[in-house]
């Protein structure tokens, strides 16, 4: 093989797609539609109530306390040929660990009842969303799990931070009423890089089919939870 056959495959190689950036691609247009609704719209521009934000809190609550549980799930139900993956869902496990409790302090520090959320039930829309996850995760592709923590966590990169700075000024709240806004939308920062390093080591193309189907599918699921919130 001469040297221009070489210097072509090379660059054929060097230009194939990578998982990472077909995942994005074909959820672009889930995510455009997500960035647009409403309550996201003004929670970025800080022009919601604090009613409003402890809404957000309390469906938040109610989804993130089943984020340990199913990733526990979906490491008990891959095969050996993933251990690299049981690896990664190890260490998710170690960071995400408590933090529905950081939420409930949250709420308490808006001067809001947090035991009243914590023994209260999610609205239907949040009900629905992790429903769907702990099916998909049960008795689909426990794989499928990964299209939503690119939902929730590239979420929080976009947003979390820069809302939560809107909000505190617009709302008066002290430091204390925002430490899952305001520690996710840093600490997601780095959960992405490790996520789009993972994602490209996924080769089998039914895997990746079904991250793709989860993340449209939570990016509808997870939007209704924003389109059910009150806004004044």
């Amino acid at each position: 093989m001469n040297n221009t056959a070489l210097s072509s495959m090379r660059c054929t190689r060097e230009k194939l797609p990578v998982f990472y950036e077909n995942l994005l691609a074909e959820t672009e247009s889930a995510r455009t539609r997500f960035l647009g609704i409403e309550a996201i719209q003004r929670g970025m521009q800080g022009t919601v109530s604090r009613g409003t934000y402890v809404a957000f809190l309390t469906q938040a609550y109610h989804h993130v306390k089943h984020t340990v549980p199913l990733l526990m799930a979906c490491g008990s139900r891959l095969p050996m040929e993933k251990e690299w993956l049981r690896e990664a869902i190890a260490e998710y496990i170690e960071e995400e660990t408590g933090h529905q409790e950081w939420i409930l302090n949250d709420i308490r520090a808006c001067g809001s009842d947090e035991e009243a959320v914590r023994s209260g039930s999610p609205h239907a829309s949040t009900e629905l969303m992790v429903a769907y996850a702990w099916d998909s995760v049960s008795r689909g592709n426990p794989v499928s799990f990964f299209g939503m923590v690119l939902v929730l966590e590239g979420s929080s990169v976009a947003l979390a931070t820069r809302a939560a700075e809107k909000l505190q000024r617009s709302l008066g709240l002290p430091d204390a009423a925002f430490s899952y806004l305001s520690s996710h939308g840093s600490l997601d920062v780095n959960h992405m890089q490790f996520f789009e390093k993972l994602m490209n080591r996924v080769k089998d193309e039914t895997d990746q089919k079904a991250i793709v189907h989860m993340a449209n599918m939570m990016y509808r699921l997870y939007g209704d939870v924003f389109r059910n919130l009150p806004l004044d």
